[in-house]
């Protein structure tokens, strides 16, 4: 549950938190390598076995939001494991959900050839992998441990209790004490950790090779990874064909919207809303060393240039959420290419270009956050049309994806990264300068250059 007050506040939209979060949680999916609607087709599977088990109306509704921000905490190993592999810790970290990575075999072998340096010379992936096998255990500790710690104090800054918290903390958990980060085992284990951890699993592997295939592998783990009694309970899904047809379909998540406990529905106040565009941001912002406060930092900037261009207070509203969101999609760029040193090639920047499509696709799912959508993707856009990912020009970027614009190119500019050390402020005005007025908007540019920019050099 949330700690406060959950009763419906009133405003235009209504928006409700199983909206909001369960839309988010597309952006969840992607840092994990899965495909987009992973976490919300879990939250259905978890529901129904929620019914099966007769939990309360509360507990269901705990459950429902623990689910959904299973992964919250996913970006915060993503240079870690980088750092460890070498390689996509996307597509490492989505075969991690259909691996046994708790058994040294030849799996786990095969688990590191395919990911462990490609690319790298013989050698070095020989050295590498070995690196990788004699320290596993402890490095899987310390991802877990970093994952599953961070996703809980993700769900805190939104606002929900321990209720939801600690079973994602949880969610690696195994039933014979094998698991991470606290080595629990049995029933030491909270329930929700351990219904959430059989349906993420059972979905990925209904997902790769089918129901029947799914539903034995859960009974292989059976008593080492999953609780006995809620592996005989899943059984009765099985046979459930219009649970399976439905997610098949597109409205999966319509579906999972519906199932949230009615009776005591969350919705998102002002304020309950702005929690959770920051804790997003946070999720974003922990992905890379080299943006560790970047949406934050733009959003400051841009709401600062807003408000010196005298736009209305519902404008400097929508910049401040669509700033803070407006990377949201580049969840989707794994840091081998996020992190390179070097110049990337075609396809990898290819993969940077799309990271505002994936703001959009994301953000648009939410009801009334239409014009955010495209005010947050529009970040990369250029008056001239030589932006992404639409090509607009001129009037078809709104003033507030043009603040955020020169926002997103100050901070850029002004931050380390890794192919280039931080730009001075006179630097950074400089290289800006030869974009204004045809790319950048030269009103924009000017209050930028009236505020006090501390952190300059």
């Amino acid at each position: 549950m949330l700690l406060t007050e959950t009763a419906p506040v009133a405003s235009p939209t209504q928006l409700r938190m199983s909206d909001l979060i369960s839309a988010l949680s597309y952006a969840l999916d992607l840092t994990e390598g899965q495909p987009m609607g992973h976490a919300v087709k879990c939250c259905l599977l978890s529901m129904r076995l929620a019914n099966i088990l007769q939990l309360p109306v509360q507990q269901k509704s705990d459950l429902y939001y623990a689910t959904l921000l299973k992964d919250a905490g996913c970006s915060s190993n993503a240079a870690r494991m980088y750092d460890i592999l070498g390689g996509d810790e996307r597509k490492a970290k989505q075969e991690i959900k259909s691996t046994d990575w708790t058994r040294v075999n030849f799996d786990g072998l095969e688990y590191l050839l395919r990911n462990v340096m490609p690319g790298r010379s013989r050698l070095e992936r020989v050295f590498a992998i070995a690196s990788v096998a004699t320290n596993r255990e402890a490095q899987t500790r310390e991802l877990i441990n970093l994952r599953c710690d961070r996703g809980a104090q993700i769900a805190r800054k939104i606002g929900f209790s321990e209720a939801v918290t600690s079973p994602i903390y949880g969610l690696d958990e195994h039933w014979n004490g094998k698991g991470f980060p606290a080595g629990c085992k049995g029933p030491d284990i909270p329930l929700f950790s351990r219904i959430m951890n059989l349906c993420q699993t059972l979905e990925v592997f209904v997902t790769l090779n089918g129901v029947s295939d799914a539903f034995q592998v859960l009974r292989d783990r059976s008593g080492s990874w999953f609780d006995p009694e809620l592996v005989r309970a899943a059984g009765e899904l099985e046979e459930d064909q219009e649970l399976w047809k439905i997610l098949e379909q597109d409205r999966v998540r319509e579906s999972v919207m519906e199932m949230e406990p009615l009776s005591i529905s969350l919705y998102a106040d002002e304020a309950k809303l702005d929690n959770v565009c920051e804790a997003f941001a946070s999720v974003i912002d922990t992905k890379s060393p080299y943006t560790h406060s970047h949406s934050r930092a733009v959003t400051s900037v841009a709401v600062a240039i807003s408000q010196r261009l005298a736009l209305p207070e519902e404008q400097v509203t929508l910049v401040r959420r669509a700033a803070l969101l407006h990377d949201i999609g580049k969840l989707s760029v794994p840091n081998n290419i996020l992190d390179k040193r070097g110049k990337l090639t075609a396809a990898e920047w290819e993969t940077v270009r799309l990271h505002p499509y994936y703001t959009q696709r994301i953000l648009e799912r939410i009801r009334g956050f239409q014009h955010l959508a495209f005010v947050a993707s529009s970040h990369h856009e250029r008056l001239d049309g030589s932006g992404y990912f639409r090509n607009l020009r001129n009037a078809q970027i709104p003033p507030a994806s043009r603040a955020i614009a020169v926002a997103d190119v100050y901070d850029a500019l002004s931050s380390k990264r890794p192919y280039r050390g931080a730009l001075s402020k006179s630097d950074v005005f400089r290289t800006m300068a030869a974009d204004v007025p045809h790319a950048l908007d030269a009103d924009c540019f000017a209050a930028l250059k009236s505020l006090d920019l501390t952190n300059g050099n």
